[in-house]
């Protein structure tokens, strides 16, 4: 049987593959989570570009102090182990270039789902991952 329920947005809905927000709830296992899931190879390559060219902008998103107290960083898990071809291993971002997805994510316990403020706080979540969605969303976009 199934155990949990999901509710994924983005303004592509299920019909466009875009960067979008997440809420899993199943008990003892609830997260909220976002970003870019194994996007199609021509938009992994727009996004990779995009890092490579503004990474300072990148960068100053994922470094954010909400952010890293919120996510603390972009999940790492599903990464190449070499470069990515057209990048060089010494580019400052070759890390972020590697991953094949963009995810942030945050566990929530049953208590706070429970709360009366529950709605206030996901949203506040969200907007904590709102300058990454725009950038991802930008990279594919153009």
């Amino acid at each position: 049987y199934k155990t949990n329920m999901g509710a994924s947005i983005s303004k592509g809905g299920k019909k466009i593959q875009c960067a979008g927000y997440y809420f899993h709830l199943e008990p003892n296992n609830a997260f909220i989570a976002g970003g870019l899931y194994i996007p199609a190879a021509d938009m992994l390559q727009k996004v990779r570009q995009e890092i490579d060219y503004n990474f300072d902008e990148f960068k100053k998103i994922i470094s954010d102090k909400k952010f890293v107290a919120t996510f603390n960083a972009l999940e790492q898990t599903d990464k190449l182990s070499r470069p990515p071809k057209g990048y060089d291993d010494t580019n400052e971002a070759i890390e972020f270039l590697k991953l094949k997805s963009f995810i942030v994510s945050t566990p929530v316990t049953n208590e706070i789902i429970l709360s009366k403020d529950f709605s206030k706080k996901l949203v506040a979540h969200f907007e904590i991952m709102k300058p990454l969605m725009d950038f991802l969303n930008r990279a594919i976009e153009e």
